[in-house]
């Protein structure tokens, strides 16, 4: 859950680095001295690695004679470089200022949520950053995944699931949630809580939930869908536990197991364990707070083959100091291998836990060849 602050007045953000980068001399000056002032002002690449940096790379300086610089990293990839794997050019720097104004930006929605109150436009926020609004659209979505809209949406179907719990009837906790009116909430309600608000308050009442439980090298292996995609892949060492834990979870559903029609979906997850470079296009419909979402999406991000730090995704998705919220979202994944958590370990390399079983979690990188 998102921290509120008590003091929400008009907090200014960073605003736009005063230096200035932009002749060819100025921007090798700051490479060849590693200056993090100059960090998503412009990127460099090297012809020699085929590689983009930032300025800050902390890896060895290259001959000038090889470096070419670029003023975004989309136009580093279209020149055909790859991104650094060491300072990871494509993320936002977690002490940078544009992740700084990034951060404030989502903390302002989050309180007017809080407050019942409307969040602030896209306008007001960029220019609270002091950035135009298409460079704040830009960066927003690129440090949370989500572009502001989406994620005052993400954060408002959050407060609506918890005031559907605790409030008396849909209504009262449509208005609890910041929704100006019922029309505004079910325009969006369907596709941020996955089934409609009172079915989600009811336990998945009216909601039809295939199922099937088979087998694969992993032990049992529990699959279920709604209408719209995958909602839970569950590993376990017996079935009956597994289909405990599918009604705990949905106990007004209507769940239907050993459905022929079903067999094609659950084979095509059992591949996606067996053989996972291979990769998936699985529809998932999974439910989330706004925060589980953004981490979930940077756990997708991680590819096949590599590991992330849970540090490493806390500032991925602009939140450098939420390490053990970033645990605690991997920890409430509910459909394992599709969302890999399994990809990321401690930043000294330690797997540390999993859902499932650290020897599932070791051998699932074993396949994918990780170090």
């Amino acid at each position: 859950m998102f921290m509120t602050s008590q003091n929400h007045a008009e907090q200014p953000m960073p605003p736009i680095p005063a230096k200035s980068f932009t002749t060819d001399d100025a921007r090798w000056n700051a490479v060849a001295t590693r200056e993090k002032a100059a960090d998503g002002a412009f990127f460099f690449s090297v012809k020699t690695t085929g590689i983009y940096c930032r300025p800050s790379c902390p890896s060895r300086t290259a001959n000038r004679s090889n470096v070419a610089f670029h003023d975004s990293t989309e136009n580093a990839r279209r020149a055909g470089f790859r991104a650094c794997k060491r300072c990871r050019p494509d993320e936002l720097a977690g002490d940078s200022l544009e992740a700084q104004a990034v951060t404030a930006a989502a903390r302002l929605i989050d309180d007017a949520i809080a407050d019942e109150r409307p969040a602030p436009s896209l306008e007001k926020l960029a220019d609270k950053a002091g950035f135009s609004m298409f460079h704040f659209h830009r960066m927003f979505k690129k440090a949370l995944g989500l572009t502001p809209k989406a994620y005052e949406a993400a954060a408002r179907s959050r407060r609506m699931s918890e005031q559907l719990q605790a409030s008396s009837s849909v209504t009262d906790a449509i208005h609890g949630a910041g929704y100006s009116s019922s029309s505004r909430f079910y325009e969006t309600a369907t596709a941020r809580l996955g089934m409609r608000p009172k079915t989600h308050r009811d336990g998945g009442k009216g909601e039809t939930i295939r199922y099937a439980v088979g087998t694969c090298s992993l032990g049992a292996l529990l699959v279920a869908a709604t209408e719209k995609g995958i909602c839970a892949i569950q590993f376990g060492d017996e079935a009956p536990s597994l289909v405990a834990g599918l009604e705990d979870r949905f106990p007004e559903a209507e769940l239907i197991g050993d459905d022929a029609g079903f067999a094609d979906t659950v084979a095509r997850v059992v591949d996606l364990v067996e053989r996972p470079r291979l990769g998936h296009d699985l529809p998932l419909d999974v439910r989330g707070t706004a925060f589980q979402e953004r981490v979930w999406q940077a756990l997708r991000a991680i590819p096949i083959g590599e590991t992330a730090s849970y540090a490493e995704i806390a500032r991925a998705i602009g939140q450098p100091t939420a390490v053990r919220g970033v645990a605690g979202a991997c920890a409430a994944n509910p459909t394992a291998v599709a969302i890999p958590c399994h990809r990321v370990v401690r930043s000294d390399g330690d797997l540390s836990g999993y859902r499932w079983g650290v020897k599932r979690k070791a051998e699932l990188l074993a396949r994918e060849g990780a170090r």
